[in-house]
């Protein structure tokens, strides 16, 4: 089984949903900065229950976008031992994008999502009969709890991405 990295731009997103990596294929590396002194103790529990699979990776430096080449850099030391890897940036911010755009086209699988629900392993295999797609649709939602669409504009967006 292909191994997934999932690297977290801690900076730009406090992921609450780490809890879903831990029966899967995922080793994550959390990326802090050197002002980032406290963390949550349900961020560290979370860590915590991945074992040996979870690392904390503090700069010792700040500067303008130091965090996003050590994302980098680590893509490629890891890229280049385990080359079937898959690579999740966890962000909201698309700078990575470009990078993203070059990895796949050296064949280095990655893609960057704004949280760790996001990520495709967790997708549903989506069903064609309609009772079964509203079933998918419910369970999303579901899971999404507070973050649920609140307008009819944001649940159709939601659907067409889902489908």
């Amino acid at each position: 089984m292909r191994t997934n990295f999932v690297l977290i731009d801690f900076e730009n997103v406090q992921p609450k949903d780490l809890g879903l990596l831990k029966d899967g294929p995922f080793k994550v590396k959390l990326f802090l900065g050197p002002n980032q002194t406290k963390i949550s103790v349900a961020l560290a529990s979370s860590l915590q229950s991945l074992g040996s699979n979870a690392e904390y990776v503090v700069l010792e430096t700040a500067g303008n976008k130091a965090l996003d080449f050590h994302i980098a850099y680590y893509i490629g030391v890891l890229s280049a031992e385990d080359s079937s890897a898959y690579f999740h940036i966890i962000s909201k911010d698309s700078g990575f994008d470009p990078l993203i755009k070059h990895l796949k086209n050296k064949k280095v699988f990655a893609q960057r999502s704004m949280c760790i629900a996001d990520i495709p392993y967790f997708k549903p295999t989506l069903p064609s009969a309609p009772d079964a797609q509203i079933e998918v649709v419910v369970g999303d939602l579901v899971r999404r709890k507070a973050s649920k669409p609140r307008t009819q504009k944001t649940l159709l967006s939601t659907l067409h991405a889902l489908f």
